[in-house]
Protein backbone atom coordinates (compact mmCIF):
# COMPACT_ATOMS: atom_id res chain seq x y z
CA UNK A 1 0.00 0.00 0.00
CA UNK A 2 1.36 3.40 -1.02
CA UNK A 3 1.42 6.20 1.52
CA UNK A 4 1.95 9.81 0.41
CA UNK A 5 3.35 12.80 2.31
CA UNK A 6 2.71 16.00 0.34
CA UNK A 7 4.30 19.39 0.94
CA UNK A 8 2.05 21.65 3.04
CA UNK A 9 0.72 24.48 0.88
CA UNK A 10 -0.72 26.59 3.70
CA UNK A 11 0.98 29.97 3.95
CA UNK A 12 4.16 29.93 6.06
CA UNK A 13 3.60 26.33 7.23
CA UNK A 14 6.98 24.77 8.05
CA UNK A 15 5.88 21.42 9.43
CA UNK A 16 5.62 18.12 7.58
CA UNK A 17 3.43 15.14 8.39
CA UNK A 18 6.31 12.67 8.86
CA UNK A 19 10.04 12.98 9.45
CA UNK A 20 12.56 10.37 8.18
CA UNK A 21 12.53 8.60 11.55
CA UNK A 22 8.77 8.07 11.19
CA UNK A 23 9.20 6.88 7.60
CA UNK A 24 11.29 3.99 8.90
CA UNK A 25 8.41 2.97 11.22
CA UNK A 26 5.91 3.16 8.36
CA UNK A 27 8.05 0.99 6.10
CA UNK A 28 8.30 -1.64 8.85
CA UNK A 29 4.49 -1.68 8.92
CA UNK A 30 4.52 -2.56 5.21
CA UNK A 31 3.88 0.83 3.58
CA UNK A 32 5.62 2.11 0.48
CA UNK A 33 6.26 5.78 1.36
CA UNK A 34 6.14 8.59 -1.22
CA UNK A 35 7.36 12.06 -0.18
CA UNK A 36 6.88 15.17 -2.30
CA UNK A 37 10.15 16.90 -3.12
CA UNK A 38 11.21 19.52 -0.49
CA UNK A 39 8.20 18.61 1.71
CA UNK A 40 10.35 18.58 4.86
CA UNK A 41 12.95 21.19 3.96
CA UNK A 42 11.65 23.76 6.48
CA UNK A 43 11.67 21.10 9.23
CA UNK A 44 15.34 20.18 8.63
CA UNK A 45 14.34 17.05 6.71
CA UNK A 46 16.02 17.02 3.31
CA UNK A 47 15.07 14.77 0.42
CA UNK A 48 18.36 12.92 0.94
CA UNK A 49 17.38 12.03 4.52
CA UNK A 50 14.01 10.71 3.36
CA UNK A 51 15.73 8.59 0.71
CA UNK A 52 18.11 7.18 3.35
CA UNK A 53 15.05 6.18 5.38
CA UNK A 54 13.69 4.28 2.36
CA UNK A 55 11.17 6.77 0.98
CA UNK A 56 10.63 7.55 -2.71
CA UNK A 57 10.75 11.22 -3.69
CA UNK A 58 7.86 12.37 -5.89
CA UNK A 59 8.74 15.25 -8.20
CA UNK A 60 5.20 16.65 -8.40
CA UNK A 61 2.19 16.94 -6.13
CA UNK A 62 -0.12 15.60 -8.88
CA UNK A 63 1.86 12.40 -9.15
CA UNK A 64 1.89 11.87 -5.39
CA UNK A 65 -1.85 12.47 -4.94
CA UNK A 66 -2.74 10.15 -7.82
CA UNK A 67 -0.46 7.28 -6.71
CA UNK A 68 -0.98 7.33 -2.94
CA UNK A 69 -3.64 5.13 -1.31
CA UNK A 70 -3.16 6.94 2.02
CA UNK A 71 -2.29 10.63 2.36
CA UNK A 72 -0.88 12.12 5.57
CA UNK A 73 -1.22 15.87 6.13
CA UNK A 74 -0.76 18.44 8.87
CA UNK A 75 -3.31 21.08 7.85
CA UNK A 76 -6.78 20.52 6.39
CA UNK A 77 -6.65 20.05 2.60
CA UNK A 78 -7.33 23.01 0.37
CA UNK A 79 -9.99 22.99 -2.39
CA UNK A 80 -7.28 22.21 -4.95
CA UNK A 81 -6.05 19.26 -2.89
CA UNK A 82 -9.59 17.92 -2.41
CA UNK A 83 -10.08 18.07 -6.19
CA UNK A 84 -7.00 15.83 -6.63
CA UNK A 85 -8.39 13.14 -4.36
CA UNK A 86 -10.32 10.08 -5.53
CA UNK A 87 -12.95 7.77 -4.12
CA UNK A 88 -11.60 5.22 -1.66
CA UNK A 89 -8.52 7.26 -0.82
CA UNK A 90 -7.70 7.63 2.89
CA UNK A 91 -6.79 11.04 4.30
CA UNK A 92 -5.36 11.37 7.80
CA UNK A 93 -4.63 14.80 9.26
CA UNK A 94 -6.06 17.77 11.10
CA UNK A 95 -9.56 18.50 9.74
CA UNK A 96 -11.44 20.46 12.44
CA UNK A 97 -14.88 19.21 11.32
CA UNK A 98 -16.72 21.33 13.88
CA UNK A 99 -15.70 24.52 12.05
CA UNK A 100 -15.06 23.14 8.54
CA UNK A 101 -18.44 21.83 7.42
CA UNK A 102 -17.96 22.77 3.70
CA UNK A 103 -14.66 20.88 3.65
CA UNK A 104 -16.23 17.82 5.29
CA UNK A 105 -19.06 17.83 2.75
CA UNK A 106 -16.59 18.13 -0.14
CA UNK A 107 -14.55 15.18 1.15
CA UNK A 108 -17.71 13.07 1.47
CA UNK A 109 -18.75 13.94 -2.11
CA UNK A 110 -15.34 12.85 -3.36
CA UNK A 111 -15.79 9.49 -1.62
CA UNK A 112 -12.72 10.07 0.56
CA UNK A 113 -12.35 8.32 3.91
CA UNK A 114 -11.15 10.94 6.40
CA UNK A 115 -9.54 10.42 9.79
CA UNK A 116 -9.24 13.64 11.82
CA UNK A 117 -6.36 13.54 14.30
CA UNK A 118 -7.94 16.48 16.13
CA UNK A 119 -10.98 14.29 16.91
CA UNK A 120 -9.16 11.35 18.51
CA UNK A 121 -11.14 10.53 21.67
CA UNK A 122 -9.39 11.43 24.91
CA UNK A 123 -9.25 8.01 26.51
CA UNK A 124 -6.34 6.26 28.20
CA UNK A 125 -5.73 3.88 25.30
CA UNK A 126 -5.43 6.77 22.83
CA UNK A 127 -2.85 8.86 24.70
CA UNK A 128 -0.11 8.13 22.16
CA UNK A 129 -2.39 9.52 19.41
CA UNK A 130 -3.23 12.76 21.24
CA UNK A 131 -1.62 15.29 18.90
CA UNK A 132 -3.58 18.18 20.40
CA UNK A 133 -1.84 17.73 23.75
CA UNK A 134 1.57 17.33 22.12
CA UNK A 135 1.19 20.48 20.02
CA UNK A 136 -0.35 22.42 22.92
CA UNK A 137 2.69 21.53 25.01
CA UNK A 138 4.95 23.05 22.37
CA UNK A 139 2.71 26.11 22.03
CA UNK A 140 2.82 26.80 25.78
CA UNK A 141 6.59 26.52 25.88
CA UNK A 142 7.03 28.66 22.78
CA UNK A 143 4.68 31.32 24.19
CA UNK A 144 7.11 31.94 27.05
CA UNK A 145 10.05 32.05 24.64
CA UNK A 146 8.27 34.67 22.52
CA UNK A 147 7.39 36.65 25.64
CA UNK A 148 10.97 36.52 26.90
CA UNK A 149 12.18 37.75 23.51
CA UNK A 150 9.93 40.82 23.63
CA UNK A 151 10.24 41.48 27.37
CA UNK A 152 12.91 44.03 28.18
CA UNK A 153 14.27 42.46 31.38
CA UNK A 154 15.40 39.22 32.96
CA UNK A 155 12.69 36.77 33.93
CA UNK A 156 14.70 35.81 37.02
CA UNK A 157 15.67 38.36 39.65
CA UNK A 158 19.31 39.44 39.44
CA UNK A 159 21.64 41.23 41.83
CA UNK A 160 24.18 43.17 39.76
CA UNK A 161 26.90 45.70 40.53
CA UNK A 162 24.65 48.38 39.07
CA UNK A 163 21.64 47.46 41.17
CA UNK A 164 18.98 44.83 41.77
CA UNK A 165 16.62 43.62 39.01
CA UNK A 166 13.22 42.43 40.16
CA UNK A 167 11.99 39.06 38.82
CA UNK A 168 9.25 39.16 36.22
CA UNK A 169 5.71 38.32 37.27
CA UNK A 170 3.84 36.04 34.86
CA UNK A 171 0.10 35.28 34.84
CA UNK A 172 -1.02 32.18 32.94
CA UNK A 173 -4.76 32.03 32.28
CA UNK A 174 -5.87 28.46 31.60
CA UNK A 175 -4.52 25.31 33.23
CA UNK A 176 -4.67 22.94 30.29
CA UNK A 177 -1.66 21.35 28.60
CA UNK A 178 -0.51 24.64 27.04
CA UNK A 179 -1.00 26.56 30.27
CA UNK A 180 0.93 24.03 32.36
CA UNK A 181 3.74 24.00 29.78
CA UNK A 182 3.91 27.80 29.94
CA UNK A 183 4.06 27.69 33.75
CA UNK A 184 6.88 25.15 33.63
CA UNK A 185 8.89 27.23 31.15
CA UNK A 186 8.35 30.49 33.04
CA UNK A 187 9.35 28.91 36.34
CA UNK A 188 12.40 27.46 34.65
CA UNK A 189 13.45 30.98 33.65
CA UNK A 190 13.05 32.13 37.24
CA UNK A 191 9.85 34.18 37.01
CA UNK A 192 7.20 34.52 39.71
CA UNK A 193 4.25 32.68 38.18
CA UNK A 194 0.54 32.79 38.93
CA UNK A 195 -2.02 30.52 37.32
CA UNK A 196 -5.78 30.64 36.98
CA UNK A 197 -8.42 28.24 35.70
CA UNK A 198 -12.16 27.91 36.16
CA UNK A 199 -11.61 24.23 37.01
CA UNK A 200 -10.48 23.89 40.62
CA UNK A 201 -9.20 20.40 39.79
CA UNK A 202 -6.24 22.14 38.11
CA UNK A 203 -5.18 23.85 41.35
CA UNK A 204 -3.04 20.96 42.57
CA UNK A 205 -1.28 20.66 39.20
CA UNK A 206 -0.47 24.37 39.05
CA UNK A 207 0.87 24.44 42.58
CA UNK A 208 2.96 21.30 41.98
CA UNK A 209 4.85 23.26 39.30
CA UNK A 210 5.76 25.98 41.78
CA UNK A 211 3.16 28.55 40.76
CA UNK A 212 0.51 30.30 42.82
CA UNK A 213 -3.06 29.37 41.93
CA UNK A 214 -5.50 32.28 42.01
CA UNK A 215 -8.84 31.24 43.50
CA UNK A 216 -12.11 33.14 43.20
CA UNK A 217 -14.40 33.23 46.22
CA UNK A 218 -17.11 31.55 44.17
CA UNK A 219 -18.85 28.17 44.43
CA UNK A 220 -19.36 27.57 40.71
CA UNK A 221 -17.19 24.89 39.12
CA UNK A 222 -15.79 25.09 35.57
CA UNK A 223 -15.35 21.42 34.66
CA UNK A 224 -17.00 20.67 31.31
CA UNK A 225 -17.38 17.60 29.13
CA UNK A 226 -14.18 15.81 28.16
CA UNK A 227 -12.06 17.71 30.67
CA UNK A 228 -12.50 21.05 28.90
CA UNK A 229 -13.77 24.22 30.53
CA UNK A 230 -17.45 25.10 30.17
CA UNK A 231 -19.27 28.40 29.72
CA UNK A 232 -19.61 30.08 33.11
CA UNK A 233 -22.40 32.20 34.56
CA UNK A 234 -22.49 35.99 34.27
CA UNK A 235 -21.80 36.45 37.98
CA UNK A 236 -18.73 34.22 37.77
CA UNK A 237 -17.47 36.06 34.68
CA UNK A 238 -17.80 39.41 36.47
CA UNK A 239 -15.73 38.15 39.41
CA UNK A 240 -13.22 36.66 36.98
CA UNK A 241 -12.82 39.91 35.02
CA UNK A 242 -12.31 41.82 38.27
CA UNK A 243 -9.51 39.44 39.19
CA UNK A 244 -7.83 39.85 35.79
CA UNK A 245 -8.08 43.64 36.05
CA UNK A 246 -6.30 43.55 39.41
CA UNK A 247 -3.62 41.20 38.11
CA UNK A 248 -3.00 43.22 34.94
CA UNK A 249 -1.76 46.12 37.05
CA UNK A 250 0.76 43.91 38.86
CA UNK A 251 2.12 41.39 36.34
CA UNK A 252 4.61 41.87 33.50
CA UNK A 253 3.59 38.99 31.21
CA UNK A 254 0.17 37.45 30.57
CA UNK A 255 -0.27 34.15 28.72
CA UNK A 256 -3.87 33.37 27.74
CA UNK A 257 -4.90 29.88 26.66
CA UNK A 258 -8.67 29.86 27.34
CA UNK A 259 -10.78 28.17 24.66
CA UNK A 260 -14.17 26.44 24.70
CA UNK A 261 -14.80 23.70 22.08
CA UNK A 262 -17.12 24.81 19.28
CA UNK A 263 -17.14 28.48 20.32
CA UNK A 264 -15.12 31.61 19.78
CA UNK A 265 -12.45 32.24 22.38
CA UNK A 266 -13.82 34.14 25.42
CA UNK A 267 -12.68 37.75 25.83
CA UNK A 268 -10.78 37.93 29.10
CA UNK A 269 -8.38 40.87 28.65
CA UNK A 270 -10.04 44.17 27.73
CA UNK A 271 -8.41 47.20 26.16
CA UNK A 272 -8.62 48.94 29.53
CA UNK A 273 -6.68 46.13 31.20
CA UNK A 274 -3.99 46.40 28.53
CA UNK A 275 -3.70 50.15 29.12
CA UNK A 276 -3.33 49.56 32.87
CA UNK A 277 -0.31 47.29 32.37
CA UNK A 278 3.24 48.57 32.80
CA UNK A 279 5.09 49.76 29.73
CA UNK A 280 7.19 46.97 28.27
CA UNK A 281 4.74 44.25 29.36
CA UNK A 282 3.83 41.39 27.02
CA UNK A 283 0.62 39.48 26.30
CA UNK A 284 0.83 36.22 24.36
CA UNK A 285 -2.62 35.10 23.17
CA UNK A 286 -2.67 31.37 22.38
CA UNK A 287 -6.34 31.62 21.44
CA UNK A 288 -5.65 34.10 18.62
CA UNK A 289 -6.76 31.64 15.92
CA UNK A 290 -10.23 31.49 17.52
CA UNK A 291 -10.58 35.27 17.88
CA UNK A 292 -8.31 35.74 20.86
CA UNK A 293 -8.73 36.16 24.60
CA UNK A 294 -7.48 39.75 24.36
CA UNK A 295 -9.68 42.40 22.76
CA UNK A 296 -6.69 43.88 20.91
CA UNK A 297 -5.25 40.64 19.51
CA UNK A 298 -4.61 40.56 15.75
CA UNK A 299 -4.25 36.93 14.56
CA UNK A 300 -0.83 36.23 13.11
CA UNK A 301 0.70 39.55 14.16
CA UNK A 302 2.40 41.37 17.03
CA UNK A 303 0.79 44.71 17.85
CA UNK A 304 1.79 47.32 20.40
CA UNK A 305 -0.71 49.31 22.43
CA UNK A 306 0.31 51.79 25.15
CA UNK A 307 3.76 50.21 25.26
CA UNK A 308 2.36 46.68 25.69
CA UNK A 309 3.24 44.05 23.06
CA UNK A 310 0.35 41.73 22.16
CA UNK A 311 1.45 38.53 20.39
CA UNK A 312 -1.23 36.91 18.22
CA UNK A 313 0.82 34.21 16.49
CA UNK A 314 -1.33 31.32 15.28
CA UNK A 315 1.61 29.07 14.38
CA UNK A 316 3.48 28.68 17.67
CA UNK A 317 3.96 24.89 17.26
CA UNK A 318 5.10 25.57 13.68
CA UNK A 319 7.85 27.83 15.02
CA UNK A 320 9.51 24.65 16.27
CA UNK A 321 8.92 22.66 13.06
CA UNK A 322 11.38 19.82 13.59
CA UNK A 323 10.02 18.86 17.00
CA UNK A 324 6.38 19.42 16.04
CA UNK A 325 6.76 17.28 12.91
CA UNK A 326 8.41 14.46 14.84
CA UNK A 327 5.71 14.32 17.52
CA UNK A 328 2.92 14.67 14.96
CA UNK A 329 4.43 11.91 12.83
CA UNK A 330 4.62 9.60 15.84
CA UNK A 331 0.90 10.06 16.42
CA UNK A 332 0.12 9.36 12.75
CA UNK A 333 2.19 6.18 12.88
CA UNK A 334 0.31 5.11 16.02
CA UNK A 335 -3.02 5.71 14.25
CA UNK A 336 -1.97 3.62 11.25
CA UNK A 337 -0.79 0.87 13.58
CA UNK A 338 -4.17 1.02 15.37
CA UNK A 339 -5.87 0.53 11.99
CA UNK A 340 -3.82 -2.55 11.16
CA UNK A 341 -0.88 -1.06 9.24
CA UNK A 342 0.34 -1.94 5.75
CA UNK A 343 -1.76 -4.36 3.72
CA UNK A 344 -3.98 -5.12 6.75
CA UNK A 345 -5.22 -1.53 6.97
CA UNK A 346 -8.97 -1.46 7.64
CA UNK A 347 -11.61 1.01 8.82
CA UNK A 348 -12.96 -0.77 11.88
CA UNK A 349 -16.02 1.17 13.05
CA UNK A 350 -16.11 -1.01 16.17
CA UNK A 351 -12.75 0.41 17.25
CA UNK A 352 -13.60 3.36 19.52
CA UNK A 353 -10.44 5.25 18.55
CA UNK A 354 -10.96 4.90 14.80
CA UNK A 355 -14.69 5.56 15.03
CA UNK A 356 -14.18 8.62 17.19
CA UNK A 357 -11.85 10.19 14.60
CA UNK A 358 -13.75 9.02 11.48
CA UNK A 359 -15.21 12.08 9.71
CA UNK A 360 -16.21 10.76 6.26
CA UNK A 361 -16.47 7.21 4.93
CA UNK A 362 -18.01 5.61 1.82
CA UNK A 363 -19.48 8.88 0.61
CA UNK A 364 -21.14 9.76 3.94
CA UNK A 365 -20.37 12.20 6.74
CA UNK A 366 -19.84 10.05 9.83
CA UNK A 367 -18.99 12.81 12.30
CA UNK A 368 -19.82 13.32 15.12
CA UNK A 369 -19.54 9.75 16.39
CA UNK A 370 -22.31 8.24 18.51
CA UNK A 371 -21.94 8.76 22.22
CA UNK A 372 -20.62 5.72 24.07
CA UNK A 373 -23.05 3.68 26.14
CA UNK A 374 -23.15 4.24 29.87
CA UNK A 375 -21.14 1.63 31.82
CA UNK A 376 -23.23 -1.42 32.68
CA UNK A 377 -21.54 -1.90 36.04
CA UNK A 378 -22.01 0.87 38.59
CA UNK A 379 -18.77 1.97 40.29
CA UNK A 380 -18.21 0.69 43.81
CA UNK A 381 -17.09 3.83 45.60
CA UNK A 382 -16.58 2.05 48.90
CA UNK A 383 -14.10 -0.28 47.20
CA UNK A 384 -12.37 2.18 44.90
CA UNK A 385 -12.20 5.30 47.04
CA UNK A 386 -12.78 4.16 50.59
CA UNK A 387 -16.12 5.92 51.03
CA UNK A 388 -19.34 6.53 49.18
CA UNK A 389 -20.46 9.94 47.99
CA UNK A 390 -22.95 11.79 50.12
CA UNK A 391 -25.34 12.05 47.16
CA UNK A 392 -25.74 8.28 46.85
CA UNK A 393 -29.39 7.15 46.77
CA UNK A 394 -30.40 5.72 50.16
CA UNK A 395 -31.81 2.18 50.32
CA UNK A 396 -35.57 1.73 49.99
CA UNK A 397 -35.99 0.14 53.43
CA UNK A 398 -35.91 3.01 55.93
CA UNK A 399 -35.41 0.66 58.91
CA UNK A 400 -32.40 -1.08 57.41
CA UNK A 401 -29.85 1.72 58.10
CA UNK A 402 -30.86 1.93 61.76
CA UNK A 403 -30.61 -1.85 62.21
CA UNK A 404 -27.28 -1.98 60.43
CA UNK A 405 -25.94 0.89 62.55
CA UNK A 406 -27.05 -0.79 65.78
CA UNK A 407 -25.35 -4.06 64.74
CA UNK A 408 -22.11 -2.24 63.90
CA UNK A 409 -22.24 -0.46 67.28
CA UNK A 410 -22.74 -3.76 69.13
CA UNK A 411 -19.87 -5.39 67.23
CA UNK A 412 -17.58 -2.47 68.07
CA UNK A 413 -18.51 -2.64 71.74
CA UNK A 414 -17.87 -6.40 71.93
CA UNK A 415 -14.52 -5.98 70.18
CA UNK A 416 -13.49 -3.19 72.54
CA UNK A 417 -14.41 -5.24 75.64
CA UNK A 418 -12.54 -8.30 74.30
CA UNK A 419 -9.47 -6.22 73.48
CA UNK A 420 -9.49 -4.62 76.92
CA UNK A 421 -9.81 -8.02 78.60
CA UNK A 422 -6.87 -9.34 76.55
CA UNK A 423 -4.70 -6.41 77.59
CA UNK A 424 -5.59 -6.97 81.28
CA UNK A 425 -4.67 -10.67 81.01
CA UNK A 426 -1.35 -9.88 79.32
CA UNK A 427 -0.52 -7.20 81.87
CA UNK A 428 -1.27 -9.41 84.89
CA UNK A 429 0.02 -12.87 83.88
CA UNK A 430 2.34 -12.53 80.86
CA UNK A 431 6.12 -12.27 81.33
CA UNK A 432 7.54 -8.74 81.41
CA UNK A 433 9.57 -9.24 78.21
CA UNK A 434 6.47 -10.39 76.29
CA UNK A 435 4.48 -7.40 77.53
CA UNK A 436 7.15 -5.02 76.28
CA UNK A 437 7.32 -6.67 72.86
CA UNK A 438 3.53 -6.81 72.60
CA UNK A 439 3.24 -3.11 73.47
CA UNK A 440 5.74 -2.20 70.74
CA UNK A 441 3.87 -4.44 68.29
CA UNK A 442 0.50 -2.80 68.97
CA UNK A 443 1.91 0.72 68.73
CA UNK A 444 3.72 -0.14 65.48
CA UNK A 445 0.50 -1.53 63.97
CA UNK A 446 -1.44 1.58 64.95
CA UNK A 447 1.17 4.06 63.68
CA UNK A 448 1.74 2.10 60.47
CA UNK A 449 -1.98 1.91 59.76
CA UNK A 450 -2.37 5.67 60.31
CA UNK A 451 0.61 6.50 58.07
CA UNK A 452 -0.27 4.23 55.15
CA UNK A 453 -4.05 4.81 55.23
CA UNK A 454 -3.56 8.60 55.14
CA UNK A 455 -1.50 8.49 51.94
CA UNK A 456 -3.32 9.62 48.78
CA UNK A 457 -4.13 6.62 46.52
CA UNK A 458 -2.20 8.30 43.68
CA UNK A 459 0.99 7.95 45.75
CA UNK A 460 0.65 4.27 46.58
CA UNK A 461 3.13 3.22 43.90
CA UNK A 462 5.87 5.67 45.00
CA UNK A 463 5.11 4.52 48.56
CA UNK A 464 6.68 1.16 47.63
CA UNK A 465 10.08 2.86 47.76
CA UNK A 466 9.42 4.02 51.32
CA UNK A 467 8.33 0.54 52.44
CA UNK A 468 11.76 -0.77 51.40
CA UNK A 469 13.31 1.17 54.28
CA UNK A 470 10.62 -0.02 56.70
CA UNK A 471 11.10 -3.64 55.61
CA UNK A 472 14.85 -3.23 56.06
CA UNK A 473 14.25 -2.29 59.69
CA UNK A 474 12.03 -5.36 60.09
CA UNK A 475 14.80 -7.60 58.74
CA UNK A 476 17.34 -6.14 61.17
CA UNK A 477 14.90 -6.63 64.02
CA UNK A 478 14.19 -10.21 62.98
CA UNK A 479 17.90 -11.07 62.70
CA UNK A 480 18.59 -9.48 66.07
CA UNK A 481 15.76 -11.48 67.62
CA UNK A 482 17.07 -14.71 66.09
CA UNK A 483 20.50 -14.13 67.59
CA UNK A 484 19.23 -13.87 71.18
CA UNK A 485 15.98 -15.91 71.18
CA UNK A 486 15.91 -19.40 72.68
CA UNK A 487 12.24 -20.30 72.39
CA UNK A 488 11.17 -22.23 69.29
CA UNK A 489 8.13 -19.98 68.70
CA UNK A 490 10.30 -16.85 68.78
CA UNK A 491 12.74 -18.36 66.28
CA UNK A 492 9.92 -19.34 63.90
CA UNK A 493 8.32 -15.90 64.08
CA UNK A 494 11.70 -14.25 63.50
CA UNK A 495 12.32 -16.39 60.41
CA UNK A 496 8.86 -15.53 59.05
CA UNK A 497 9.50 -11.82 59.62
CA UNK A 498 12.81 -11.97 57.76
CA UNK A 499 11.25 -14.01 54.90
CA UNK A 500 8.26 -11.73 54.26
CA UNK A 501 10.29 -8.53 54.68
CA UNK A 502 12.76 -9.83 52.08
CA UNK A 503 9.90 -10.44 49.64
CA UNK A 504 8.61 -6.92 50.29
CA UNK A 505 12.03 -5.35 49.66
CA UNK A 506 12.58 -7.29 46.43
CA UNK A 507 9.09 -6.41 45.19
CA UNK A 508 9.50 -2.76 46.19
CA UNK A 509 12.74 -2.40 44.26
CA UNK A 510 11.21 -4.15 41.24
CA UNK A 511 8.21 -1.77 41.21
CA UNK A 512 10.47 1.26 41.70
CA UNK A 513 12.77 0.23 38.83
CA UNK A 514 9.81 -0.25 36.48
CA UNK A 515 8.37 3.12 37.51
CA UNK A 516 11.68 4.93 36.92
CA UNK A 517 12.11 3.20 33.54
CA UNK A 518 8.93 4.93 32.34
CA UNK A 519 10.63 8.32 32.66
CA UNK A 520 13.93 7.45 31.01
CA UNK A 521 14.61 8.98 27.61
Amino acid sequence: MKLGIPREVTSEERRVACVPRTVEKLRKMGFEVLVESTAGAAADCSDAKYMEAGATIADSADGLWSDADVVLKVNPPTEAEVARMRAGQLLIGMVWPMTNEPLVSALAEQGVTTIAMDCVPRISRAQKLDVLSALANIAGYRAIIEAAHLFGRFFAGQMTAAGRVEPAKVLVIGGGVAGLAAITAARGLGAIVRGFDTRLAVKEQVESLGAEFLVLDFEEQGEGEGGYAKVMSEAFLEAEMKLFAEQAIEVDVIITTAMIPGRDAPRLITAGMVESMKEGSVIVDLAAERGGNCALTVPGEVVEHHGVSIVGYTDLPGRMPALSSRLYGNALAAMLDEMGGGEALTIDVENEIVRGALVTHEGRVTWPPPKPDAPSIAPDYSKDFGKRPETETPPADADAPAASGAMRGLTTLVGAVAGLALLVIIGLWAPESFSQHFTVFVLACFVGWQVVWSVTPALHTPLMSVTNAISGIIILGGLLHLSVASATAAIVLGLLAVFFATINIAGGFLVTRRMLAMFRR
